[in-house]
C-alpha cells in the first residue's frame, strides 16, 4: 500500500504541474487583463469579461508597450503617460518575459505562496482562508443531508424494486434531478422569503441575521440553521436525486448474487442479510462517489448560490476574480481545488480497502 501512495502522491504532483501550465498559457490569450482593467476604471469605463484589446492579444501575452510615442497595445490607453502604463505592469509582474513568471509561479506555488491579490490588497491565502467558512458550510451540510436521506431511500427502493413506491418516488427524483438549483434557489426566495406571495418567515440572505452577536448560544445556532434552510434545500436537490439512484442500483446489483440466495437457503433474516453482508459490498462504489459529490458541493456547486442569497464564499470569490482577471486568485483557488480533489479520491481508495480488505491496489500501474 506504502508503493501505491507513493505513486499517487507523484501523479499527483504532475497533475498539478499540468492543470497550471495549461491555465497559465491560457491565460496568456484571454482578453482585457488587469492592466486594461485599471484604464478602464479611470475612464470610468465598466470592462466587462467579454472586453477585447486591440491587437487581438491579453495583457499577459502583450504586455509590452508598442514602440510608437504615446501608443500602447492597450485599449483605451492611447493619451495615457508610457510611464503609467509602465508602473502598472510592474505592479502586476507583467513587466518580465512569460517564461520568468511561470517559473516564479510554479516556484511560489510548490511553497504555497499565492501572493497578493490585484485590487484587494490582501494576500491570496489571507483572502482565501476568510471565506472559507461559508463554503465548509454549505459543503459539509450538503454532503450530510444528501447521504442521510439518500442512501436509507436507496435501500428501500431496492428492496421494493419494482413497486409503487419505487415508481413514484424514482418519477420524483428524476424530476429533481432536471430542475436547476438555482431556479428552486429563486423559487424558494418568491415564495418564502418575502416574494410575491408575503410569505417572509425564512431569510432571503446571508448565513446569519445582524443581531446575531447579541444572540444566546441556543439563539444563534437557531438563526444559522434558519438561513442554512433555502440554500441547501437548492443545493442538495439534484446530489439528493443521483446519491440515490446509485445506492438502489449498487444494491439491486448485490441483492441478486449468488451469496445472498444461499444465506436466505440457510434461514437468515432479510435485515441480516440486507445490512451484515449486502450493505459493505453495495456501499462501496457509494463511497466511490464521495469525493466528487464533496468537492463539488464544496466549491463549484455552491457558486449560483452564493450570488443568489448573498454568500461570501468561495464559489463567489472564484466567479468575480475571474471577471475581475484577478489572476492570483484565479490561480491559487485552482490550485487549492485540484489539489483537495486529488485529495479527497485518495483518500477514497484508502477507504475501500478499509471497507473491504480483498481490495488490493498494491497491483495496479497507477
Amino acid at each position: 500500500m506504502a508503493s501505491y501512495i507513493l505513486r499517487r502522491l507523484i501523479l499527483m504532483v504532475f497533475t498539478i504541474w499540468g492543470v497550471l501550465t495549461v491555465t497559465f498559457a491560457i491565460a496568456q490569450f484571454v482578453p482585457g487583463g488587469p492592466v486594461e482593467r485599471v484604464i478602464a476604471q479611470l475612464q470610468g469605463q465598466n470592462l466587462g469579461a467579454t472586453s477585447r484589446i486591440s491587437g487581438g492579444g491579453g495583457d499577459i501575452g502583450s504586455a509590452a508597450m508598442s514602440g510608437s510615442e504615446g501608443g500602447s497595445s492597450y485599449r483605451g490607453a492611447q493619451g495615457l503617460d508610457p510611464k503609467f502604463i509602465k508602473s502598472l505592469e510592474k505592479q502586476f509582474g507583467l513587466d518580465k518575459p512569460w517564461d520568468e513568471r511561470y517559473v516564479k509561479m510554479l516556484s511560489d506555488y510548490a511553497r504555497f505562496d499565492f501572493g497578493k491579490s490585484y485590487f484587494r490588497d490582501i494576500d491570496v491565502l489571507s483572502l482565501i482562508k476568510e471565506k472559507l467558512p461559508v463554503s465548509i458550510s454549505l459543503g459539509i451540510w450538503m454532503t450530510l443531508l444528501s447521504y442521510l436521506i439518500s442512501i436509507p431511500l436507496g435501500i428501500k427502493k431496492a428492496v421494493r424494486d419494482g413497486t409503487s413506491f419505487d415508481s413514484w418516488t424514482s418519477m420524483a427524483i428524476i424530476i429533481a434531478y432536471a430542475v436547476p438549483g438555482f431556479m428552486v434557489a429563486i423559487f424558494g426566495l418568491i415564495l418564502f422569503a418575502g416574494g410575491s406571495f408575503n410569505m417572509s418567515f425564512l431569510p432571503m440572505r446571508g448565513l446569519t441575521s445582524e443581531n446575531f452577536a447579541q444572540l444566546s448560544l441556543f439563539g444563534k445556532i437557531l438563526d444559522y440553521f434558519h438561513h442554512l434552510i433555502l440554500p441547501l434545500f437548492a443545493m442538495s436537490l439534484s446530489a439528493f436525486a443521483t446519491l440515490t439512484l446509485l445506492t438502489k442500483n449498487s444494491f439491486l446489483d448485490e441483492i441478486r448474487k449468488q451469496y445472498v440466495l444461499t444465506a436466505r437457503m440457510k434461514g437468515l433474516k432479510e435485515n441480516q442479510i440486507l445490512y451484515g453482508h449486502v450493505f459493505r459490498n453495495a456501499m462501496l462504489i457509494v463511497i466511490a462517489s464521495f469525493p466528487s459529490t464533496f468537492i463539488s458541493a464544496f466549491f463549484t456547486g455552491s457558486l449560483l448560490i452564493e450570488m443568489i442569497f448573498s454568500l461570501d464564499g468561495l464559489g463567489l470569490l472564484s466567479y468575480e476574480s475571474i471577471v475581475g482577471r484577478d489572476y492570483p486568485v484565479v490561480f491559487a483557488n485552482l490550485f487549492i481545488f485540484s489539489l483537495l480533489g486529488l485529495i479527497a479520491n485518495l483518500v477514497s481508495d484508502l477507504a475501500y480497502t478499509w471497507i473491504d480488505p480483498r481490495i488490493d491496489f498494491e497491483s495496479r500501474k497507477v
